[in-house]
């Protein structure tokens, strides 16, 4: 037997060693999105990104899988019936709207103004407002948020100030969307706070020794 053939015989196991170990990475991820910082510092945080701008396709993140994965409604992928989202929509991690105190016991959820953003994307950003919305009489507050990196803004606004003098049919557009997006919900709005409304909601959510958001309620459910 020639050297070449032994050596070929004993990469063989090595090469599919590797290729499993390639594909158990691929079918899910070893980072759990939920318990990254929600503070990078001063007043910018971070925010995960779930379903891009300009799609209607309702991705969330699993705890469990620790993967990002299509809603499902009656065994079939949940496909917004509606405009498709008007910005890249997400959570702040390391929150949690705790649901004894009248939250829907998930993370607080962002709604980033930029450019469309893949799934998964993890991106600094600058709080400027907050939607206080009530979905089936639960507190579902939206934080508006425009990316820290300026070359990744499509807008000047930076406070709320700003943002209601320059672009007040972005607030309406954003508050009609989310009051119509699902006619199934109850949704009302109690009105929009500025950046410092938005701050101190996530302070209020901040969970900083939270190991996954509704992790009990998903192990139930299984």
């Amino acid at each position: 037997m020639s050297t070449n053939i032994i050596s070929i015989k004993l990469k063989r196991p090595i090469f599919f060693l590797l290729m499993s170990f390639v594909l158990i990475q691929s079918c899910g991820s070893t980072k759990d999105y939920y318990t990254l910082p929600a503070q990078v510092s001063g007043e910018s945080f971070n925010a995960v990104i779930e379903i891009p701008a300009g799609t209607n396709k309702k991705y969330e993140y699993d705890p469990i899988q620790r993967q990002f994965i299509v809603d499902m409604e009656n065994d079939k992928e949940r496909v917004i019936d509606f405009l498709p989202y008007p910005a890249n929509y997400g959570f702040i991690p390391s929150t949690l709207s705790k649901s004894d105190t009248g939250g829907d016991g998930d993370a607080l959820d962002v709604l980033v103004i930029s450019e469309t953003i893949t799934t998964g994307t993890v991106l600094e950003i600058i709080p400027i407002a907050i939607l206080k919305l009530i979905d089936d009489s639960k507190t579902d507050h939206k934080v508006i948020a425009v990316p820290q990196d300026k070359s990744k803004r499509i807008i000047r606004a930076t406070t709320y100030a700003k943002l209601t003098k320059d672009y007040p049919e972005l607030l309406e557009i954003v508050e009609l969307w989310f009051l119509n997006y699902n006619p199934k919900d109850s949704s009302s709005v109690e009105g929009w706070g500025d950046e410092k409304d938005a701050l101190k909601e996530i302070k209020k959510h901040e969970n900083k020794k939270r190991k996954s958001r509704n992790i009990e309620t998903s192990l139930k459910d299984q």
